[in-house]
């Protein structure tokens, strides 16, 4: 019997109801980490024509993905400090598909790619200096209602992979 993936959800649906652990609090913290490595093997060697390649009918370009990602993350970081430093702070939320149609958009990988690098170095930093008792702290997104500083770590971690599995997903069934 053959499983079909869903190109949409290639690791699945973010599940924010936990229940997070220390260990599974560890273990987001090590995927968010990685995400710029992994990002970077992802994409290594593909050429502007397989960057401009949508990872499934009706989706992003993989340039449009890495984009994306940056893009994501230091709204993330930047949420993460907002968390620490301030009492339930609401957020701004983005329209993330409008983002991926602006122009900086179709620029080359390498600047995105070295956001990552920078943003996480830092947000890897705040991560793991964040005591237990802060996974607790909240911030408001005005769509998705209060999250808490466990939750935001999970989902990142979630969306790191996530992402990365659009382009080897693509990777895989292209033969690339």
């Amino acid at each position: 019997m053959t499983m079909t993936v869903d190109l949409s959800f290639p690791v699945g649906r973010f599940d924010r109801t936990g229940p997070w652990t220390a260990d599974s609090r560890r273990s987001a913290i090590e995927d968010v980490a990685a995400l710029p490595a992994r990002m970077r093997a992802a994409v290594q060697d593909l050429t502007d024509a397989q960057l401009d390649t949508p990872y499934r009918a009706g989706g992003w370009t993989v340039r449009q993905v890495v984009h994306h990602v940056a893009d994501s993350h230091m709204n993330g970081y930047i949420r993460l400090k907002l968390a620490l430093t301030e009492e339930n702070p609401t957020i701004k939320p983005y329209v993330q598909d409008a983002w991926a149609a602006l122009p900086d958009s179709r620029l080359p990988i390498a600047p995105s790619l070295a956001i990552l690098d920078a943003v996480h170095q830092r947000w890897t930093v705040l991560w793991r200096a964040t005591r237990d008792a802060q996974f607790e702290r909240t911030f408001t997104h005005p769509e998705m209602g209060p999250l808490t500083l466990d939750t935001h770590v999970h989902l990142y971690a979630w969306h790191s992979r996530h992402h990365v599995a659009h382009i080897t997903g693509l990777r895989q069934r292209e033969g690339w």
